[in-house]
């Protein structure tokens, strides 16, 4: 019934202004068409709200305030909203118009891509993110999906502060709405429902490592499941995936999808600044989308070679004949004669001068060398024993590193494969130490500067600094580096110093009448140590925890003592001397002290008096307890 009556919005008028011509897509949350605004004369798309989420008032009023913001946020590479109404039980969206296709579809047509083709299509989107949380608006569902690409190259980002909309409205029906888009949600999205302008790095992170592997980084059979890995899994670099990535694409996808919101780019004005330095270290993109202006901009610049105009030399023949006499043409006869005879002659000379050149070539000149062996890759043995059986001699002339080229094999020689060599010559070849690697040295203790020091020393290059609770290491000195300290990792590589802000603070549970055992292991789980004492009490039953020092709420460092007061029960109470009291006394002096009366009546009681008790007067017995009267 929904799908026949969004379908019947074709060839209608929403709003007296919107006049529906094509159904376009549908979504979780709406269908999308392509209508004419009647007012204005263009082309719009016309998102229309599914009936479910246009009954519940609470998301309408959402869905107007963050349209209004949304609209107020003009620029080039954000989709433009130019109208948001509710006419005949429909809510809807009015937007910029933009005939072309999604990022979705070019992953599916094109994928996966290269990291400098993807990293052409990300950079837009940066700017439009960047855009927008300048201007306090957070888009919450970055995904492909949302992510358009024209016809003419332009790159926009679609649906900003809608997802909002969605996740806050109250009805139990947009539960499923955004579970599509769980594979690029961030932890802190998953864990508690909060989303600030590092998730949408996060999510940008995700769509970044989808264009170039070809998939998402996390995946399960329920969406639950996939939201279980954000959590509690990192998000592997994409060269764990495919092969040959360039380590400026990992070392983004790694900065831009930490758990840790706080470890991730600050903004997405660095996450910008790093894709822009990547994409100049990188070689520029091979065209890949049938777009032209979108090839422009992947394109550096083509040569065009011109061609001379062939009907030169033809007419300058006819000029040249054009006048012909008799005369001149007997002339011209005879001439030609003698001409052919010279010709001839130079070309006998030139034979027998070839054949005699040819002869020196293949005896002593250039034609004795033969082409080099191809040798690369072979280890130094087995390019010595190819070389020598062409008797040829192998020479190590240098060393150097390579990262496709194994240790100690052959990465190039002179002369190249192919190139000619005399019989019995020597090839010089460059073999190779493997990837040039250094392990990250030990800084952990040391300050700041000291740390940058050492990196450096070693060839490596200092990246970001961010700070850690540690409980090990005092504040302002580094905790650990990322990547860990003691990896081989490749020269200039930038390291991160994770520096130390000492033991995380911890907020004191309160455990009050807890029984003692479970409240010293809630406090101790959460890295506090724990002492007791113990007291009487009249309320609190024994073995109970009666206070807690410091109070209940009280942040403290991790590591901190709290000092338990543990319920030994109701004081004791000092048995009363009863004997020769009269029975009811008796009893009523046990009463008042909190104690039971078990009278045992012997034979007679004709003096109702008490003769013996037990337990004996002046016994401390516990609140409650029985005393035994006998009496005569």
């Amino acid at each position: 019934m929904e799908t026949s009556a969004r379908i019947g919005l074709v060839g209608k008028t929403v709003g007296n202004r919107y006049e529906v011509r094509s159904l376009l897509a549908r979504g979780g949350m709406a269908t999308v068409y392509e209508a004419i605004d009647l007012r204005l004369d263009r082309r719009v798309a016309l998102k229309v709200m599914h009936p479910h989420l246009a009954a519940d008032p609470g998301f309408v009023a959402r869905f107007e305030r963050e349209a209004k913001s949304a609209a107020r946020l003009s620029h080039p590479h954000v989709v433009g909203v130019y109208d948001q109404g509710e006419a005949d039980g429909l809510v809807y969206l009015a937007m910029e118009y933009i005939p072309g296709r999604t990022l979705r579809d070019v992953i599916r047509e094109y994928g996966p891509l290269t990291a400098e083709q993807a990293l052409v299509l990300l950079e837009p989107v940066l700017e439009a993110l960047s855009a927008a949380h300048g201007a306090g608006l957070v888009h919450r569902d970055i995904k492909p999906e949302n992510v358009l690409i024209s016809h003419d190259g332009r790159v926009k980002v679609a649906d900003f502060g809608l997802a909002r909309a969605v996740a806050t409205s109250d009805t139990n029906a947009t539960a499923g709405v955004l579970i599509g888009t769980v594979a690029y949600l961030a932890p802190e999205q998953v864990e508690r429902g909060e989303a600030d302008a590092r998730s949408d790095v996060y999510a940008a992170g995700v769509c970044l490592f989808e264009m170039i592997t070809g998939q998402v980084p996390h995946s399960g059979d329920s969406p639950l499941a996939v939201a279980y890995q954000h959590v509690n899994a990192d998000v592997p670099a994409p060269s764990d995936l495919v092969s040959g990535i360039p380590p400026e694409a990992d070392a983004i996808v790694r900065a831009a999808t930490r758990r840790d919101p706080l470890q991730r780019y600050g903004s997405t004005t660095d996450f910008l600044a790093d894709v822009r330095r990547a994409r100049a270290s990188l070689p520029a993109p091979v065209p890949f989308i049938d777009t032209p202006a979108m090839n422009d901009t992947l394109v550096v610049g083509t040569g065009h070679l011109t061609s001379v105009d062939a009907n030169v030399d033809q007419n300058w023949d006819e000029d040249y004949y054009g006048d012909t006499t008799d005369q001149h043409g007997h002339h011209f006869e005879r001439t030609s004669r003698r001409g052919l005879r010279l010709i001839i002659a130079l070309i006998i000379a030139l034979a027998v001068g070839a054949a005699g050149f040819a002869g020196w070539w293949l005896a002593a000149g250039p034609g004795t060398y033969s082409p080099t062996p191809d040798v690369i890759g072979l280890n130094y043995n087995q390019a010595s024993d190819l070389l020598a059986a062409e008797g040829l001699a192998l020479a190590a002339a240098a060393e150097a590193y390579s990262e496709g080229t194994p240790a100690g094999s052959i990465l190039s020689t002179d002369p190249d494969a192919g190139t000619g060599i005399r019989p019995g010559g020597t090839v010089s070849a460059t073999v190779s130490l493997g990837p040039e690697r250094y392990a990250i040295p030990e800084v952990q203790g040391l300050a700041p500067a000291e740390a940058t020091e050492a990196i450096i020393a070693v060839g490596l290059a200092t990246g970001g600094r961010v700070e850690v609770f540690d409980d090990a290491v005092p504040t302002g000195q580094v905790a650990r580096t990322d990547p860990a300290i003691g990896e081989l990792v490749p020269p200039n590589t930038s390291i991160d110093l994770l520096i130390s802000k000492g033991p995380e603070p911890v907020e004191i549970e309160d455990v009050t009448g807890r029984k003692q055992a479970v409240a010293e292991k809630r406090l101790e789980e959460a890295g506090l140590q724990t002492a007791n004492s113990r007291e009487f009490s009249e309320s609190v039953p024994d073995g109970r925890v009666i206070s807690v020092s410091p109070a209940p709420g009280t942040v403290v460092d991790s590591g901190s003592t709290v000092e338990l007061v543990v319920s030994k029960g109701p004081p004791p109470v000092e048995v009363p001397d009863l004997i020769d009291m009269r029975r009811k006394a008796a009893v009523e002096a046990l009463e008042r002290l909190g104690l039971r009366a078990q009278v045992d009546d012997g034979e007679f009681t004709r003096l109702n008096r008490v003769f013996d008790q037990s337990p004996s007067p002046g016994q401390l017995v516990p609140r409650g307890s029985t005393v035994t009267l006998r009496i005569i």
